[in-house]
């Protein structure tokens, strides 16, 4: 005699609602299908169980019904994701699709870049994950955002709650000290103006090596420029240290004519490279950034202008970067001093 193989769910009907619900019967748990219908009801829980017992098959089918709709899908895989999404970028601010090439250049992405898309499985992207970094983390959830937008993908192959939290490093500002090392230790005379002005202005690293003449204004005495990462304006008066550095400078064209070719990461390297030699740790050329935040926080320079010398859209973010400031607040007398304000004494009481 035949035996007859126990179905994973069961169909069961709540006469209060007249709603049909699906039961598993291994775990207990139930469903409702979301129909009062029978026949509709009773195809959904014969899909259930045919899902259950023949899963490979099942897959195909599924297969077969998204290729109907799209004929790419069998071949699409992870590398052309990655191409459509750096080409997406390229139109954003300037530099931001050169981050994205260089972050699925690396080398956890290679477990990854030509499996098509629709048959990747969950353990598959945590390896991407466990063999990378941050940056792994950040751009691969990125691209699979982009799959499940472009359409490319029915559902998501990780619940969002079920990604690695990421847990960033502790970024710190570059301590006067330290700076001061590495200008003194350098010999290549661009790179050390090129340190000393990203002291100065605190401009991003790639907005710096951009800079040419057309970005100096003399009659004003400002620098300003759009930043490459979010197109923001940034402008700030500059003094008689920037003056300096400026004067060493080309007047016309690029004001750091070799590192411009440079990428970011090339001058990344060459700075890491400094501070190694000099046991200088925990530092990157973003740390002049945090520093200067942190100098015009600890004097009381105005928020709303240090946001606007540093080109931060947000207050908060703003705030992020100078959190490391260590600031004493002076006296309302102290500072109506330094403004060059009259302090206004109290009026004698009366017998007095």
């Amino acid at each position: 005699m035949k035996k007859v193989m126990k179905q994973r769910f069961r169909l069961y009907r709540r006469n209060t609602s007249g709603r049909y619900y699906a039961e598993d019967n291994i775990t207990g748990k139930q469903e409702s299908l979301g129909t009062a219908n029978q026949v509709e009801a009773q195809r959904l829980i014969h899909a259930r169980n045919e899902a259950a017992s023949q899963p490979a098959l099942n897959a195909q089918l599924a297969r077969t019904y998204l290729t109907a709709g799209d004929a790419a899908v069998g071949q699409r895989t992870w590398q052309f994701v990655m191409d459509e999404l750096k080409c997406a970028k390229a139109s954003s601010a300037e530099g931001t699709s050169e981050r994205y090439k260089s972050a699925f250049d690396e080398e956890p992405f290679d477990a990854l870049r030509n499996l098509v898309v629709i048959e990747t499985r969950p353990e598959t992207i945590l390896k991407v994950l466990q063999n990378g970094t941050i940056s792994t983390n950040v751009f691969m959830r990125r691209l699979h955002s982009f799959a499940l937008g472009m359409g490319w993908l029915p559902w998501p192959i990780i619940a969002y709650k079920q990604w690695p939290r990421l847990r960033f490093k502790p970024r710190r500002a570059i301590t006067t000290d330290e700076a001061v090392q590495l200008i003194e230790a350098e010999k290549d005379a661009e790179w050390k103006s090129f340190l000393e002005l990203l002291w100065h202005v605190g401009a991003a690293q790639a907005d710096l090596a951009a800079f040419t003449s057309d970005n100096v204004d003399w009659n004003n005495r400002t620098i300003s420029y759009y930043r490459k990462k979010t197109g923001t304006f940034s402008i700030q008066r500059f003094g008689a240290a920037v003056e300096k550095i400026l004067k060493r400078l080309p007047g016309t064209g690029p004001l750091f004519p070799r590192y411009a070719k440079f990428s970011s990461a090339d001058r990344a390297t060459r700075f890491s490279k400094r501070c190694k030699r000099l046991g200088i740790a925990g530092v990157s050329l973003h740390s002049y950034r945090y520093a200067w935040a942190e100098r015009a926080r600890e004097v009381g320079y105005p928020e709303r202008f240090a946001q606007e010398a540093l080109g931060h859209n947000s207050a908060a973010v703003h705030r992020s970067y100078a959190k490391g400031a260590k600031v004493t607040i002076p006296s309302l007398d102290e500072y109506e001093q330094q403004a060059g304000e009259k302090i206004v004494a109290l009026p004698a009481a009366v017998g007095q």
